[in-house]
């Protein structure tokens, strides 16, 4: 069992997940990303478990993986019974929070920095689901009354 399971997707949002890293040594953890070769790489320094990388650019590869990642999250979710889960996205962000309420589990969601002026696909996805949504920029409180600031991780 632990505290908290992070979540994000490779690239953009697994940095902004890592700029939590001052939390890590706060809480038992686990820490969940797609595997590929810049993931893999960070294996050196963090106990990371991995999901299929997804992109749906592959449409037609993303719609098995697509159903592959919620039975992993579902083994994870099970398998670590996270009291929390916080994700920064993008779809396995959201395929966890999504697969978590199901199961129990409180939920956190932190909208990406680079999201200005509107939500992300998964943040409108996620936006009613999960039980925290954070922005990066204050005047996205305006537009969404659910979320809010949390100020900039990086």
């Amino acid at each position: 069992m632990v505290d908290v399971m992070y979540v994000a997707s490779a690239g953009g949002h697994l940095s902004e997940l890592l700029e939590l890293e001052p939390l890590f040594k706060k809480h038992s953890k686990v820490i969940i990303t797609e595997k590929t070769e810049s993931t893999l790489k960070l294996k050196e320094k963090y106990d990371l478990k991995y999901v299929a990388y997804g992109s749906k650019q592959y449409m037609y590869k993303y719609i098995f993986i697509f159903p592959y990642n919620i039975i992993k999250a579902m083994y994870y979710i099970l398998k670590y019974r996270p009291k929390v889960i916080i994700t920064t996205g993008a779809h396995t962000g959201g395929i966890f929070v999504t697969v978590g309420k199901i199961l129990g589990k409180k939920t956190i969601y932190i909208e990406s920095m680079a999201k200005v002026d509107s939500l992300s696909q998964t943040g409108k996805f996620v936006y009613n689901k999960v039980d925290k949504f954070y922005v990066q920029w204050e005047d996205l409180c305006k537009k969404y009354d659910k979320c809010k600031y949390l100020g900039r991780l990086k």
